[in-house]
């Protein structure tokens, strides 16, 4: 029988969790109770709980956390399972066994860059983890993952060996204001490196990416999130096509990774920019190992500031017939939405400007505070502003190694479009 602590939870968070939706927010817990109906005032953070409706239905099973405001993060709506090692063995196999599947290709690289775990989408909350190579990087975001560290990671390198894969390290990014909010210490270094045959200081600390035949030096220690942001993999490429003979003005370039695909696909000539010195310099050597100085500059600068200035000057106009917008987040909670519409806004309006007619416009937004409609109707005002006309050639989302969850919009982040300006 179980004996997981028993939370009963209000009737609105009990249809978001029939409907698969895994989290349950602080206000909505209602008692806790231990199976045999005695009363409790806390759980230890990262401890299993069950939750019931306050008809008594099962709901699920999930991690509890005190500290945070995602109080329940479920893992599993079904009674018989036990959350033994085999049953995470078997979660882990399920999540590496459908990557080699939708990405075979990169996944058998021994350069190829994967995401494997990818949070709420994969069952494993708070939790992601790429691939880059033969190292893995881990970045943990709950209680409940933080706990079984020690339990999961020698199980996941095992999925990964047995589909062929093999990895020779693991690297924790475990640092930031997610984790503080989660009441979670906050390190990185590389896990137990002698499982690996490694001492800490023989661990690699870049790893060489090809992905979409481009070459990466990826600096998994410094660089932003796990390093490299693998989700624009596809959308990369399907830009790059459009590239040929074009002059291409690629903005927030950070590793250089879509000026890079125009430029080895023939572009005429790419001007990468970034406000990033760092990153300014990651794009450069990126383009020299790739033999594509020659066509691709990398100027550092404030992007809203140069395009300000740019679309000041009507000689400006047409001087590129390819603009790429890839912002970071400009929104990462609910707060800050209508002043990151203001900026997608902003920015876009000027790309449509400076664009002769007849010229290509890639754009996007990797927040999903910034939900679809709502960017398409920026995108509709910024056309209007610009006095242009908006021709659809694509419209793409994140790479399928980040699977989009229809119960769980949380998992669908981004959004990218190819247009013809008119």
């Amino acid at each position: 029988m179980r004996n997981y602590p028993r939370l009963t939870v209000t009737e609105k968070a009990a249809k978001k969790a029939k409907s698969g939706h895994p989290w349950v927010f602080g206000e909505e817990v209602l008692s806790m109770t231990m199976p045999d109906g005695s009363p409790i005032e806390t759980i230890p953070a990262g401890e299993l709980a069950d939750v019931y409706s306050e008809k008594g239905k099962y709901l699920g099973t999930g991690f509890y956390n005190e500290h945070s405001k995602i109080r329940v993060r479920l893992v599993s709506s079904n009674t018989n399972d036990t959350f033994d090692t085999a049953f995470w063995a078997r979660r882990l196999s399920h999540a590496v066994a459908y990557r080699k599947t939708v990405m075979p290709d990169d996944f058998a690289s021994p350069n190829g860059g994967i995401r494997l775990i990818f949070g709420e989408a994969d069952h494993f909350p708070g939790w992601t983890v790429d691939r880059y190579g033969s190292v893995l990087v881990s970045e943990v975001l709950s209680a409940g993952i933080d706990a079984r560290r020690d339990l999961l990671y020698p199980l996941l390198v095992e999925a990964c060996r047995a589909e062929g894969m093999e990895i020779t390290a693991i690297y924790e990014r475990c640092t930031g204001n997610l984790r503080r909010l989660e009441g979670l210490n906050e390190y990185d270094g590389f896990w137990n490196p002698a499982s690996f045959g490694r001492t800490a200081e023989t661990c690699p600390t870049e790893s060489t990416l090809v992905e979409n035949g481009v070459q990466y030096t990826v600096d998994f220690i410094n660089g932003q999130k796990t390093g490299f942001f693998l989700d624009q993999k596809h959308n990369r490429r399907a830009a790059a096509g459009l590239a040929k003979g074009k002059r291409v003005l690629d903005m927030f370039t950070h590793t250089g990774s879509f000026g890079l695909n125009c430029a080895m696909a023939g572009a005429a000539s790419v001007e990468s920019v970034d406000i990033s010195a760092d990153a300014c310099e990651m794009a450069r050597h990126n383009a020299d190992i790739n033999g594509v100085s020659d066509t691709m500059t990398v100027t550092q600068a404030d992007v809203f500031d140069m395009l300000r200035e740019l679309a000041e000057e009507k000689k400006n106009k047409g001087r590129w017939d390819y603009i790429i917008l890839d912002p970071p987040a400009f929104t990462k909670s609910r707060d800050t939405v209508k002043s990151a519409y203001r900026g997608y806004k902003e920015i876009n309006t000027l790309a449509m400007r400076l664009l002769p007619r007849g010229g290509y416009l890639a754009t996007c937004s990797c927040s999903h505070f910034m939900p679809p409609d709502l960017f398409k109707r920026m995108l509709h005002e910024a056309a209007e502003e610009a006095h242009v006309t908006l021709r659809q050639i694509e419209e793409r989302a994140q790479a399928p190694d980040h699977p989009i969850l229809w119960n769980v919009p949380e998992t669908e982040y981004l959004k990218f479009y190819l247009f013809q300006v008119e």
